[in-house]
């Protein structure tokens, strides 16, 4: 017998289980994923999302692409519709109801409430519908099921950046000139987008087993958007509403950033600090919240869906 043989005899190469002998162990090769229920709290693992990152970006991209296929005018929507909706608040508001708007004109004035308003809206609509709405994804395909609610973020700020450029434009045309107090706008449109998000992944959690949720939303949020200053500003509210209801009506989170949004750019009233602190407060609350509840129900989407 020659060495090499002798050799392989005592050095035997296992290529696979079944042709290993009976008794001999085989060293395990360690998994490229492993999938593992959660139990109880898990936070959001911002290593698995930026892996992630390439898909969010992609879901993103066919979100924008699919919005505007097969329509006449495309992309315009984004600028006609708070347009269309800035002129029947001009008249109804502005002309018929004669709501105080500042000094400045009315049209200007509810744009720049229905563009913040809007940009809160949009998330928390699309984040809600996105996990029924991608069911096929999820029942088939394991990924961080976060990703689909973050991915609205990048098509709804494409949306924005949109509006805002037409709100340059009117700015430009009524001769408003923007003061300091622009550079606090991404301030308030991060509490804006907390928010939605907060309540955005509660009710996608909750959607996937109550389809009741879908249908309550939209009554819910067209009772938010006339109790908070979008057509009116925050002082002539405080005017009208009585002072043992004052405090009730600035528990809406939404009150006083909507307010800062339109301060920012048209230099109108500023609401009180103390209750923009507590909205700043309640939006990083209720995005925990949110993200409590997601990550809690997300071991069953897959199965419920």
């Amino acid at each position: 017998m020659s060495t090499s043989t002798e050799a392989n005899l005592l050095n035997p190469v296992i290529d696979s289980p079944a042709t290993a002998p009976i008794g001999l162990a085989i060293p395990s090769r360690k998994p490229y994923l492993s999938i593992r229920p959660t139990s109880g709290w898990a936070a959001i693992n911002l290593r698995e999302l930026w892996q992630f990152r390439d898909l969010l970006f992609s879901l993103a991209g066919r979100d924008l692409k699919l919005r505007y296929k097969q329509t006449a005018l495309g992309i315009s929507w984004v600028v006609l519709q708070p347009l269309m909706a800035a002129g029947v608040f001009s008249f109804v508001f502005g002309r018929v109801a004669q709501l105080p708007s500042d000094g400045l004109p009315y049209f200007l004035f509810s744009y720049a409430g229905l563009l913040g308003w809007n940009l809160f809206s949009t998330t928390l609509t699309k984040s809600s519908g996105c996990l029924v709405g991608n069911a096929h994804l999820i029942s088939k395909v394991f990924f961080p099921r976060l990703i689909l609610p973050l991915s609205v973020i990048p098509s709804v700020m494409v949306d924005f950046l949109v509006a805002l450029a037409m709100m340059v434009v009117l700015m430009f045309v009524y001769h408003v000139v923007p003061a300091a107090g622009l550079l606090f706008l991404p301030l308030w449109m991060a509490i804006l987008l907390l928010l939605a998000l907060g309540i955005g992944l509660c009710t996608a959690a909750l959607t996937v087993s109550y389809r009741d949720v879908q249908y309550i939303l939209p009554v819910m949020m067209q009772i938010l958007m006339y109790a908070s200053p979008i057509a009116y500003g925050l002082k002539y509210a405080m005017q009208r509403v009585p002072a043992k209801w004052q405090a009730i009506y600035l528990l809406n989170p939404l009150s006083t950033p909507l307010e800062a949004f339109r301060a920012s750019l048209l230099n109108t009233g500023w609401p009180p600090i103390s209750w923009l602190a507590y909205s700043m407060a309640m939006s990083v609350i209720v995005f925990a919240l949110g993200a409590f509840t997601f990550k809690r129900m997300e071991k069953k989407f897959a199965d419920v869906i």
